[in-house]
């Protein structure tokens, strides 16, 4: 991996004009803000800047903007907040879908999130033996183990009922620490015989979605700002944007080394390093 530069914020509010934000592990944690984010975040709003924030959240963008704000993050301090699930409803809702209204749907999510089915116009059922369609929003791997899910999941995926990914992200940030996230859950999906289409970073969709609503074409003054390599950062670049990896979140105790040989696995190198989103 070629050496990354490491930045501030200011140096980048000069060379960009619009910023994709990812929100838990450079914005929040699951307890709450970063120490220096929400006046950060509120500066790139000042500076004239626009700012999505681009999330792998299974729940609506609206949902996720009024929780952002409840933290204490200005509501001025974003243009848009889009996440996967809102991408996915937009694509799953288009007349040329197969998704038939009143289908049973198995939701696997966290705190009995259903929101994507209630919006869709689906029914919902607790069991994968009932369900025409699986979506996996979410994850309680912290309390549900991974064998249990995979029983769960199991007379769906042998049923060959389609399954759609609103949150691909493999790990979770949990009470400190780290869990199974979604993605982790739509892995186990395929490999015992289900298919799943996958929605949100790292797949193209959501970043058109994103590029569309601020209505940008020049991808060169557009920064995609995640603490995953994985999403964030190879997202970005399939996108043909640029990237910053914040050295918070899911690698934060990572090493310069271990940094590395994860860019090489994943095929992806940040444009710059942030140590973290403050001023």
């Amino acid at each position: 991996m070629p050496k990354v530069a490491a930045v501030t914020l200011p140096q980048l509010i000069q060379k960009y004009d619009v910023f994709f934000v990812d929100q838990f592990g450079v914005l929040r944690d699951d307890a709450g803000p970063y120490e220096g984010a929400v006046t950060a975040l509120s500066e790139l709003a000042s500076a004239g800047r626009k700012v999505v924030i681009l999330s792998n959240s299974g729940r609506s963008g609206e949902y996720n903007a009024e929780r952002l704000v409840k933290l204490g993050f200005a509501s001025e301090g974003f243009d848009f907040f889009v996440t996967s699930g809102d991408v996915a409803f937009d694509i799953l809702s288009r007349p040329d879908n197969a998704i038939r209204k009143g289908a049973n749907c198995l939701t696997i999510s966290s705190g009995g999130d259903s929101n994507l089915a209630d919006r869709l116009g689906l029914v919902s059922t607790e069991k994968a033996s009932e369900a025409e369609i699986v979506v996996i929003s979410g994850s309680e791997a912290e309390h549900i183990s991974m064998d249990d899910y995979r029983e769960m999941l199991r007379p769906a995926a042998k049923r060959a009922i389609p399954c759609y990914c609103t949150n691909p992200d493999i790990h979770k940030l949990s009470n400190g620490s780290t869990a199974p996230g979604a993605g982790s859950i739509a892995k186990l999906y395929e490999a015992i015989g289900g298919h799943v289409t996958w929605l949100g970073k790292p797949y193209p969709e959501i970043y058109e979605h994103a590029l569309n609503l601020v209505g940008i074409t020049d991808r060169r003054r557009v920064v995609c700002i995640g603490d995953s390599i994985d999403h964030d950062i190879l997202g970005a670049m399939s996108a043909g944007l640029d990237s910053v990896l914040v050295r918070t979140g899911i690698h934060a105790e990572a090493s310069d080394d271990q940094i590395e040989k994860l860019c090489e696995n994943a095929g992806a190198t940040p444009t710059h390093i942030l140590r973290h989103f403050a001023l």
